[in-house]
C-alpha cells in the first residue's frame, strides 16, 4: 500500500490503539496534521501550550494505564515538550512524543526552527530517533518514545505494511533469590513493606495487599505508591520520606527487613542513604534490573514481573507473630494525628468524607499543597492520586487532570494546585473550556511560593528571597475570562461544600482557597539526616 509518510505515522498510531493525542501544530509537523484530519478514531486535543500537551499525555497515561501521546512542531514546539517528557521519564510513565523536523537537506544548517531535539531528549527518553529516511519511518514509529520526523519524510510516498509492536518478554525471576527473600521475611522480627509507583504501573496492588494481609505486615508508601494499599487499611502506616508520616518513617528506620516493591529509592524517600540501609535486610523488587542497587545497596534484589514475584513470595511466606513489633509501632504518632498548628491540612481532610468509597481522580501540582494532600488525603486506590514525583514539576497539575479526564470521561477529577504552579499552566483552562471538559480545579492561594519559603526557613535562617508574590490574583475572575465559573472559600466546611457543587457541574469549576502563608508542611526530615530525624518546631 502506497501512503505518504504522514499517513504512515497515523496508521502506526492506529495499530497501537491510540485514540487521543494532545498537541500544538506548526509548519514542520503540518503534513502529519493534514493526515490526522481524515482519521475518525483519533481525537486531537489542541492545548494552550506544548508543555500542557506533554503533561496532559502524562496524566492520560497515569489514569488509564495506556500510552499517552503528544505532538509538536520543530524548534520551540519540540523544546516546550522537554519538561513534560522529563517528568514522565522520572516517574516511569509511558508517554510518546511526535515532533516535526525541518527538511532532511536542511538538518545541521541552523535552519528556521531547527533544534536537535533527539540530542536534547536523549537522557530523558528510553529510545528516541530522528527519521530522515522514508524506509525507516514505520518501524521507528513503533519503537520510539520520541520520534522526530523530517518534513520531507512526512510528504514522501512509501510502501506501508501493517504490523503491531510485539511486547518484549520479561525475564522470570531467579528462584534462589525468591527463596532467599522468603527465608528473610519468615524469620523477620520487625518487617516492613514499602510500596512504590511500580506496584500501580504493574497492576500488582492486589498481590501486594494479599501478601501484607497474610503476614500482617506494616506497610509504608512512597509518594508514587499512595493508593496501592488503601489509606483506610489498618496495616497502612502512611507515606515515608522527606515529608512522610512519623510512624512510617520510624518503622522504616527501625525495621530489620524492608520489602521494597517497585520503588527506585529516590533521595526524597531515603534521606541519608547509609543510615537508611544500615542494620537491616533490604529486599528490592523491580522490573528494571538497572534500578536494582542504583541508589541503595540491597541484600536481595529480584528483577522481573512484580505480580509474578509477589505471588511466589506469597506462596512461600508464613504468617508469624510480630505483635511486639506492632506494639512498638503503635507508640509512634499516626498519620491521623495533628502536626503543628497548620490550617491547610484541615481543608484536605475535609475532602475525605466526600471522597471515601468514590473512585475519583485527584491530581496535584507541586509544592506545599501537594505534600498536604499526600499526607492528609485518604487515598484508596492505585492510580487515584496523579502527582509529579521524581521531577517535582510545578504546573503539572491542571493539564495532568485534564489528561486524566480525557482518558476516563466517566470519572470525576479534582485538581489541587498552588497559586505559583497555577500561574505557569493555568491557561489550560482554555483547553478545558473549549472542549467542555469538567474538572474541579482548586487553587490554594498563599500569595507566594510556599515550599521555597519553607526551605528558606529551615536551611537559610528565614532569609526570605523571591518566595512572595506581591499583588493578589483573583483566580475565580481568571476562570471567568475563559467563560468558566467558580467561587472563593475560607473554611474547610465551605471548601467541602464547594467541591461537592463543583463535582455536579458539567464544566470546569474553579475554587480558590486562601491559605496562611506561614503554614508549614510537617513533619519534615532534617536535611542530610536519616528518615527518623525530623526538623523540630517547624509547625509551631
Amino acid at each position: 500500500m502506497q501512503l505518504t509518510g504522514a499517513e504512515v505515522m497515523v496508521k502506526c498510531l492506529e495499530e497501537e490503539g491510540v485514540s487521543t493525542i494532545f498537541g500544538y501544530p506548526g509548519g514542520a509537523i503540518l503534513p502529519f496534521y493534514n493526515a490526522l484530519r481524515d482519521v475518525k478514531n483519533i481525537k486531537h486535543v489542541l492545548t494552550a501550550h506544548e508543555q500542557g500537551a506533554a503533561h496532559a499525555a502524562d496524566g492520560y497515561a497515569r489514569a488509564s494505564g495506556k500510552v499517552g501521546v503528544c505532538c509538536a512542531t520543530s524548534g520551540p514546539g519540540a523544546t516546550n515538550l522537554v519538561t513534560g517528557l522529563a517528568n514522565a521519564f522520572l516517574d516511569s510513565i509511558p508517554v510518546v512524543a511526535i515532533t516535526g523536523q525541518v527538511k532532511s537537506s536542511m538538518i545541521g544548517h541552523d535552519a528556521f526552527q531547527e533544534v536537535d531535539i533527539t540530542g536534547i531528549t536523549m537522557p530523558i527518553t528510553k529510545q528516541n530517533f530522528l527519521v530522515n529516511k522514508p524506509e525507516e519511518l514505520a518501524q521507528t514509529m513503533r519503537l520510539a518514545v520520541l520520534v522526530d520526523v523530517a518534513h520531507d519524510v512526512q510528504t514522501s510516498m512509501m510502501e506501508y505494511h501493517a504490523s503491531k509492536l510485539r511486547e518484549l518478554p520479561v525475564a522470570m525471576p531467579q528462584k534462589e533469590l525468591v527463596a532467599a527473600a522468603v527465608a528473610a521475611l519468615n524469620k523477620a522480627e520487625r518487617p516492613v513493606m514499602l510500596v512504590g509507583g511500580g506496584v500501580a504501573i504493574s497492576g500488582a496492588e492486589y498481590e501486594a495487599v494479599h501478601l501484607c494481609e497474610k503476614m500482617h505486615l506494616p506497610v509504608a508508601s512512597t509518594l508514587m505508591g499512595l493508593g496501592c494499599i488503601s489509606s483506610y487499611r489498618e496495616q497502612f502506616l502512611g507515606m515515608s520520606g522527606l515529608h512522610g508520616h512519623e510512624r512510617a518513617n520510624r518503622a522504616i528506620a527501625n525495621a530489620d527487613v524492608v520489602l521494597a516493591v517497585g520503588t527506585r529509592f529516590n533521595d526524597r524517600v531515603t534521606g541519608d542513604r547509609d543510615k537508611y540501609s544500615a542494620h537491616k535486610t533490604i529486599i528490592h523488587i523491580d522490573i528494571d534490573p538497572a534500578e536494582l542497587n542504583k541508589n541503595i545497596e540491597s541484600s536481595i534484589d529480584i528483577a522481573g514481573d512484580m505480580r509474578t514475584i509477589l505471588k511466589m513470595l506469597d506462596k512461600g511466606c508464613n504468617s508469624h507473630d510480630i505483635k511486639a513489633w506492632w506494639d512498638t509501632i503503635m507508640t509512634w504518632p499516626s498519620m491521623d494525628e495533628d502536626y503543628g498548628n497548620n490550617t491547610a491540612p484541615l481543608f484536605i481532610e475535609a475532602l475525605n468524607p466526600l471522597l471515601k468509597g468514590k473512585d475519583y481522580f485527584v491530581a496535584t501540582d507541586v509544592g506545599q499543597h501537594q505534600m498536604f494532600t499526600a499526607q492528609h488525603l485518604k487515598v484508596e486506590y492505585a492510580r487515584q492520586l496523579i502527582t509529579s514525583g521524581g521531577l517535582g514539576t510545578m504546573g503539572f497539575g491542571l493539564p495532568a487532570a485534564m489528561g486524566a479526564k480525557f482518558a476516563c470521561p466517566d470519572k470525576k477529577v479534582i485538581c489541587i494546585s498552588g497559586d505559583g504552579g497555577y500561574k505557569m499552566t493555568g491557561s489550560e483552562l482554555f483547553t478545558l473550556a473549549s472542549n467542555n471538559v469538567p474538572v474541579v480545579s482548586v487553587v490554594f492561594n498563599n500569595s507566594g511560593l510556599g515550599m521555597i519559603r519553607q526551605l528558606q526557613t529551615v536551611q537559610f535562617n528565614k532569609r526570605f528571597m523571591a518566595c512572595e508574590c506581591p499583588g493578589y490574583v483573583d483566580f475565580v475572575k481568571y476562570a471567568e475570562a475563559f467563560g468558566l465559573e467558580g467561587e472563593h472559600v475560607t473554611t474547610p466546611e465551605d471548601f467541602a461544600a464547594a467541591v461537592k457543587r463543583g463535582l455536579d457541574k458539567d464544566h470546569t469549576y474553579v475554587i480558590e482557597v486562601d491559605i496562611n502563608p506561614k503554614d508549614m508542611v510537617v513533619p519534615m526530615v532534617a536535611p542530610g539526616k536519616g528518615v527518623d530525624e525530623f526538623v523540630q518546631g517547624l509547625g509551631e
